[in-house]
């Protein structure tokens, strides 16, 4: 039985060398964590057509009031999650977080079947509560993911890893969505919450079992699965936040990103409308553009991101998508038509999705393990909706000045020449903080283990 388990690993790890540098300590974390975000990326997926299908069938048409409310409960939530952080280890509150989530979704689950009647699978309160819900759930489950990947991993792994990583996440995206299309009919649509529910406790249990590694190369000695709590205050993410010139700056940049993608947003739909009349060619043409973006996501992720980090640094990586967004949004104010604005949103997102989200994960190595949790978290969740706000309130002022849809996107292009240079400069920053780290050798690895921390090999 051993001989087959170890022939199993064996297999497993030479399949996974073929596509990414891992090295033989690192399969067993790398595999989990690919498993790990596919459940909590399908479970959000089977949700995310239901959330617009509520919001349409009850009326829900005002965003901006939408955001608004998503916004404040984005302030609710960070300061509870920021409670958990300081009381429970990290095996604890990381599950705890998920099945949370689970546990309201039970809830929606037995409202939306007491107050469905016709074609609405629910009163119009219940739409916007859940539309608003599942804006929270959404960062939140993404967050924590990589709030503990930045916690597993260090930053020369991170940089190697990430992007086979963040596969797991496309394809769990993919399924999610797919298992929506094909069983909303034959199983009813909110009975669908109950798969989201099984895939969230999977992903739970991950957590629970995940691998512990030896704590160094040289010491073989494992990581306890019971560690101690992190600690401090539940508004260190905040005050981290403002003291921190680093945190600062990646909170700038995650707000510059949620700045140019609300404009491209308005763009596309002011284009797609004006190109197709009709709702089913409207239809068609998101979905093609969806295909797209999710195809060169994976083929990135799988044989690229990491490849291109360690090739070009993460100063360049980072800078690659703002660069990319100055020269799409000024190709839409020469060019507002169809065929711009479709070959700018697909290399933008599956850009974001395949290099840009992993290199700002990279980011997150090299802070506290409160960062890591509290600040970060704040910044993916708060700070994103923040940028959604601004984005759109900006976006309306420059249609409240007559610029039209070329004028907007060139009023784009500084936002993301400034986003160029906060990029290089956070890369080149957090180099300088990982050569730091590696230069205090065994003290802080012993730092570390005195946290608590869940690491790999090293």
């Amino acid at each position: 039985m051993s001989d087959a388990s170890g022939g199993g690993r064996r297999r497993s790890a030479s399949l996974l060398r073929r596509v990414v540098d891992v090295r033989p300590n690192e399969v067993a974390a790398t595999w989990t964590s690919f498993a790990f975000f596919f459940f909590v990326l399908s479970s959000y997926f089977i949700l995310r057509p239901i959330r617009d299908l509520v919001a349409v069938t009850t009326g829900v048409t005002r965003l901006p009031w939408l955001f608004a409310g998503t916004l404040v409960a984005m302030l609710v939530a960070n300061p509870l999650f920021a409670s958990l952080v300081v009381r429970f280890p990290v095996r604890r509150f990381v599950p705890f977080t998920y099945q949370f989530f689970a546990a309201n979704l039970v809830v929606f689950y037995f409202i939306m079947r007491g107050t469905a009647s016709g074609q609405s699978v629910g009163a119009p309160w219940v739409g916007i509560v859940f539309y608003i819900w599942t804006s929270v759930f959404n960062l939140f489950i993404t967050s924590v993911f990589w709030c503990l990947m930045a916690d597993v991993f260090r930053s020369e792994q991170a940089k190697r890893l990430f992007g086979f990583i963040g596969v797991g996440g496309t394809l769990g995206s993919i399924t999610g969505s797919a298992v929506t299309a094909v069983l909303a009919q034959r199983l009813g649509t909110v009975n669908l919450f109950l798969v989201s529910v099984a895939l969230l406790e999977i992903a739970s249990l991950i957590v629970v079992r995940f691998p512990a590694a030896p704590r160094s190369a040289t010491d073989a000695s494992a990581v306890p699965v019971e560690a101690p709590p992190i600690g401090g205050s539940v508004w260190a993410g905040i005050t981290s936040l403002m003291r921190s010139p680093y945190l600062t700056a990646i909170a700038g940049f995650q707000i510059l990103y949620t700045i140019g993608s609300t404009f491209l947003y308005f763009e596309q739909s002011d284009i797609v409308g004006h190109s197709y009349t009709s709702a089913l060619a409207r239809t068609a043409i998101l979905a093609r553009i969806e295909f797209a973006v999710q195809t060169l996501t994976v083929l990135t992720q799988i044989f690229l991101t990491g490849r291109i980090i360690r090739w070009f640094g993460l100063a360049a990586t980072l800078a690659l998508l703002p660069a990319m967004s100055a020269l799409g949004f000024t190709a839409l104010g020469v060019a507002p038509v169809l065929t711009t604005v479709f070959v700018f949103i697909v290399l933008r997102r599956g850009t974001n999705f395949g290099l840009t989200n992993p290199a700002m994960e990279v980011l997150f190595t090299v802070v506290s393990r409160e960062d890591k949790y509290k600040a970060k978290s704040f910044i993916e969740t708060f700070v994103y909706r923040a940028g959604d706000q601004i984005g759109a309130w900006t976006f309306a002022g420059f249609a409240a000045l007559g610029l039209g849809v070329s004028g907007a996107a060139f009023g784009a292009v500084p936002f993301a020449l400034v986003w160029l240079v906060l990029g290089v400069w956070l890369g080149k920053r957090q180099t300088q903080l990982a050569a730091s780290e590696r230069r205090s050798g065994p003290s802080l690895e012993a730092h570390r283990a005195a946290d608590g921390a869940v690491t790999v090999n090293r």
